[in-house]
């Protein structure tokens, strides 16, 4: 194998990595469908990782881990940002879940974050709105970041009002 071609072939896992696996490809909602992935990833570390310090470690490094893919997916797609590229909101949903229980029983608040999370990215308040202006997979990545980071607030506050009613 060539080195051109080695480049290519880690330019195209690169793009499919962005892409999660072919669901930012949906012609309707990439970045909501795209988010399931998150979702999942949640669904299996969680239970693994019940402390919100190593929680919030590991969605620390996922969301690092974004940049770089979508500073390929970038370079795939030859586009700022191409609405195919959903590595930034599948990797960054973990963040929204810190320290919140995921169970049978608090199945709910898995779609209440999921929910929340979808909101505030769309929404983009500020500074979201403004950073991700900067250059590259960063640019991509760090909206998604602060968006996931109120989303987690929120989701705070709306557990613990929830939890006060049940």
């Amino acid at each position: 194998m060539k080195v051109s071609s080695r480049k290519t072939l880690r330019m195209a896992l690169g793009a499919v990595a962005a892409t999660g696996m072919g669901l930012g490809l949906s012609p309707i909602a990439p970045g909501t469908v795209g988010t399931l992935w998150g979702v999942l990833l949640v669904v299996f570390l969680w239970p693994i990782l019940p402390n919100p310090g190593v929680q919030a470690a590991v969605a620390a490094l996922l969301a690092l881990v974004a940049i770089f893919i979508c500073e390929a997916g970038d370079r795939w797609f030859k586009t700022k940002d191409d609405r195919r590229i959903v590595a930034d909101e599948y990797l960054t949903f973990p963040l929204c879940m810190i320290g919140l229980p995921i169970s049978r029983e608090f199945w709910w608040v898995l779609v209440m974050a999921f929910v929340t999370c979808r909101v505030f990215d769309i929404l983009k308040p500020p500074p979201a709105n403004s950073l991700q202006r900067l250059p590259g997979g960063l640019g991509i990545v760090i909206d998604d970041v602060i968006a996931s980071l109120y989303s987690l607030a929120l989701n705070h506050i709306l557990f613990r009002a929830i939890q006060r009613w049940m």
